[in-house]
């Protein structure tokens, strides 16, 4: 007996498969995360992150030209402080004339359409590398973090940010940041919550381009474990309830599962951080030949959009030309 049923027959072409084959997510769906440091002319590779780098705010306008033509919708800024800058509160990271504050300012100017989102941390910023002060016993102190994310993310704002987007992951943030939003008359800015954000292996390259590792300890007391799932999804729950617009999940391809029972659960936009780790380990593949970037990068992303992100987080933005066209 031959099949009836010959499900070949929809693939058997390259013209029938794209009829029928979801598409390939748009540069429109992709933020793009850079890192932004003091000075002028700087373009510091990030060794450990090919085709990255820490920019000045005047390298970050030239480098953002072809990212804004190739039709890329948003950038992520995170900021980074020189060691002379630190402190154990991380009081730079809200100071109105700051690094991040700038580029703010003047990429607006420049690319008006371009959606600035700006990450709200402390642990580049701090002596100590945690994401808040600590406490005389050395732990994070919860409440007083609390208080500086708002800071910051008024900063942020103020400065012409479309988007603001606390990563520390301490408890009633979300509620503290749209309180400090509403009382500065900054109403209209967005609230992005990294709300499932867990104490991941795949940051390594991004705490080494950020200069971010703790001191002493981990984040394992602040960020989600990996192997409690019912906490990991009450965090976005709860950071709905307290005024977040967009939710996140941190990081993404390890996390597909918890991206679509977050779908299922939410009507809120979705982000999902496509991180340094698997970015790298792409890379690192296809360095060494036994994978086709091109191909790994469509793959993966398209994952992501499959299992319900709206929004792309991703290093490779700033290659959507190179990786997402036709050749």
């Amino acid at each position: 007996m031959f099949p009836e049923v010959r499900l070949r027959r929809l693939r058997q072409s390259a013209g029938i498969r794209k009829m029928i084959d979801a598409p390939l997510p748009g540069p429109e769906k992709f933020m793009w995360p850079t890192f932004v440091v003091d000075g002028k002319n700087v373009r510091e590779e990030i060794e450990s992150m090919p085709g990255q780098f820490r920019l000045s705010v005047d390298a970050l306008l030239k480098e953002l030209e072809p990212i804004v033509d190739s039709g890329v919708g948003s950038v992520l800024l995170f900021g980074l402080a020189d060691p002379a800058q630190k402190d154990a509160r991380g009081s730079e990271a809200w100071n109105d004339d700051g690094t991040v504050q700038r580029a703010i300012r003047l990429i607006k100017n420049e690319f008006p359409d371009l959606v600035v989102a700006a990450d709200a941390c402390v642990c580049a910023y701090t002596d100590h590398g945690h994401c808040g002060p600590l406490t005389d016993c050395g732990q994070v102190d919860n409440d007083a973090a609390i208080e500086n994310l708002a800071k910051i993310c008024v900063s942020h704002a103020a400065a012409g940010a479309d988007i603001v987007a606390p990563s520390a992951m301490m408890d009633g943030q979300v509620a503290a940041i749209r309180q400090g939003l509403d009382e500065n008359g900054l109403t209209d800015a967005i609230l992005m919550s990294y709300s499932t954000k867990f104490a991941s292996s795949m940051y390594g390259p991004f705490r080494d381009a950020e200069k971010s590792q703790p001191g002493k300890g981990d984040r394992k007391g602040y960020q989600a474990s990996f192997g409690d799932l019912r906490t990991a999804l009450r965090e976005s729950e709860f950071d709905e309830a307290e005024g977040a617009d967009m939710l996140m999940i941190k990081p993404a391809l390890f996390y597909l599962d918890i991206l679509a029972k977050m779908r299922a659960a939410t009507d809120l936009p979705i982000a999902a951080y496509n991180v340094s780790g698997e970015y790298s380990m792409l890379h690192a593949t296809a360095q060494r030949g036994w994978g086709d970037l091109k191909g790994m990068v469509q793959e993966s992303t398209s994952a992501l959009v499959r299992a319900g992100a709206d929004i792309l987080i991703s290093y490779w933005a700033n290659q959507y030309n190179e990786l997402f066209r036709d050749s």
